[in-house]
């Protein structure tokens, strides 16, 4: 049995923001492995599997639109929840006082094909029917019926994803002409490597702790005819 999924995503906007950038957003021209990986984890994700990339179609020319969104320059903190939870204390932040205006640049019309696995990773595997069997057929009724635990973005929460569809198979003929041939992306985000391997730094599943210190993974994919072979260009990643 394979354990592979191909589905196609589409959406009005997307945002996959280019950390080089400090305060405006501005996105990469193609999605990032990370953002599509968090896609397909708001459907169905375990500790006990990793989702892997294999490859991203680019369907759709690639369209740029420049806004201006209202964001807040702070965030609760930690601490002021716990307080407010012991009856002290109050966490609210108030948006006409710590709202400030950005510009954005947005890509527009967007229509991708992701070609994904998953794989065990042995965490939090403590039922006796664990299987690549068992998570295949859960996340393949989820997909099929459009089920999610959370609303799928395209790089941003606001940025939601119209449609996601299960297919056999990608038809290429649908790839835009703009976009034959091949083309250097340069270096682009790959995803981040957290120094707790995903697992609690306390070793306990039930009230769990985790590190958040982490380092960028880069990669420099090529686009060719539409078609981004992840798979291929993952064993350059840079650390």
């Amino acid at each position: 049995m394979s354990y592979g999924f191909k589905i196609i995503v589409e959406g009005e906007y997307a945002l996959f923001t280019r950390p080089e950038m400090k305060v405006e957003r501005v996105s990469y021209d193609v999605p990032t492995v990370s953002a599509m990986e968090g896609l397909i984890k708001s459907v169905y994700w375990k500790p006990a599997i990793r989702i892997v990339i294999d490859k991203i179609i680019v369907f759709n020319p690639i369209k740029f639109i420049n806004i201006r969104r209202n964001e807040i320059k702070t965030k609760i903190a930690q601490r002021n929840v716990t307080s407010q939870i012991n009856g002290k204390g109050s966490p609210e932040i108030y948006a006409s006082e710590t709202r400030s205006q950005r510009a954005g640049m947005l890509l527009k019309d967007v229509k991708y094909g992701v070609d994904f696995h998953f794989e065990l990773t042995g965490n939090k595997s403590d039922h006796a029917d664990e299987s690549e069997e068992k998570h295949y057929n859960i996340m393949l009724r989820r997909l099929r019926n459009g089920q999610c635990f959370r609303q799928p973005c395209l790089g941003c929460r606001e940025f939601s994803v119209s449609m996601i569809e299960l297919v056999d198979e990608f038809d290429l003929t649908q790839v835009d002409p703009s976009l034959v041939g091949d083309t250097d992306l340069g270096y682009m985000l790959y995803g981040m490597k957290f120094a707790d391997g995903g697992k609690p730094i306390n070793n306990d599943w039930d009230e769990p702790k985790f590190s958040d210190e982490a380092d960028p993974m880069y990669y420099r994919p090529h686009m060719i005819d539409g078609v981004i072979d992840v798979a291929k260009y993952r064993e350059g990643i840079i650390c």
